[in-house]
């Protein structure tokens, strides 16, 4: 039998891609057996400041500061098989926040750029929120941290306070 060109239907011609489709792309982006929600951007950067978290609860300070200049980024949560910083209160969810390094261009005093790694933080759609001296933040925004700045997650009593190795009382720059 032969066939007739006149019934067939041209070729559909579909570029190639290459990207990883949403069963490759959540694998690439699981951690012991959980798809993070949070991906890493491009600027992130680890932090020349030793900055450390100081923990409080209901207004005391629990021992040893966390130490985050050890790696860019930081997520709080109750998932405690991904989160770096363990939230165990139930208002808290399993991937709450993060804290990311990014590397930013910055005006000197000169007018010259120069980059600085500074620190973010970014609810990522949590329920109850994540609060930044007492405001709430958007989701899926990152806002800047300054030194002294207070970080709660829900309705945890805890509260972060951001510090780096060379705070002096009294100073707060932008």
């Amino acid at each position: 039998m032969k066939l007739q060109t006149e019934d067939r239907q041209p070729d559909v011609t579909v570029d190639a891609n290459f990207g990883l489709s949403g069963l490759l792309a959540a694998e690439s982006n699981t951690v012991n057996g959980v798809v993070l929600v949070y991906t890493e951007p491009a600027e992130a950067a680890l932090p020349r400041e030793r900055w450390r978290l100081y923990v409080f609860k209901g207004g005391e300070a629990l021992p040893d500061p966390l130490h985050i200049h050890r790696q860019s980024s930081y997520l709080f949560g109750r998932e405690r098989r991904v989160a770096d910083v363990p939230a165990d209160h139930p208002s808290c969810s399993k991937q709450h926040c993060v804290l990311q390094f990014r590397s930013v261009e910055r005006e000197r005093a000169d007018g010259m750029l120069h980059q600085v790694v500074r620190p973010y933080v970014m609810d990522l759609g949590s329920v109850n929120g994540t609060f930044l001296n007492g405001e709430r933040l958007e989701p899926q925004r990152y806002y800047e941290l300054l030194e002294k700045d207070t970080l709660r997650l829900g309705s945890s009593s805890r509260d972060y306070v951001l510090l780096h190795d060379r705070s002096h009382e009294g100073d707060r720059k932008r």
